[in-house]
């Protein structure tokens, strides 16, 4: 079974800036559709970027200009780079991977056990 670890969530101020990182807890065959979602207390999940194996890019419009979510394809490595810190991008924040495990599998979905991310002065 593969597990999504991630890091480098904490305190920040506002203005400040973290970048999380997240990979497959072993090697696999391929990954589709990669991104990091979160969700605040009393909220639902919500996406926050998303990257696609043509490096497309999507983001929620509350991070467009601040967030940059990047893909490492010798590592697969997922990034998410946030710069100028919002105190309502606190949130514990996922990532998500849409995997192939062997070259006849199909894709699964898997997720991160979440960081979280908290900005305040």
């Amino acid at each position: 079974q593969v597990q999504l670890v991630e890091s480098g969530g904490g305190l920040v101020q506002p203005g400040g800036s973290l970048k999380l990182s997240c990979t497959p807890s072993r090697s696999i065959f391929s990954i589709g559709v990669m991104g990091w979602y979160r969700q605040a207390p009393g909220e639902e999940r919500e996406l926050v970027a998303e990257i696609r194996t043509t490096g497309s890019t999507d983001y929620a419009n509350s991070v467009k200009g601040r967030f940059t979510i990047s893909r490492d394809r010798a590592w697969n490595e997922l990034d998410l780079q946030m710069n100028n810190l919002k105190p309502e991008d606190t949130a514990v924040y996922y990532c998500k991977m849409d995997l192939r495990m062997g070259e006849f599998s199909g894709l699964s979905t898997y997720w991160g056990q979440g960081t979280q991310v908290t900005v305040s002065s």
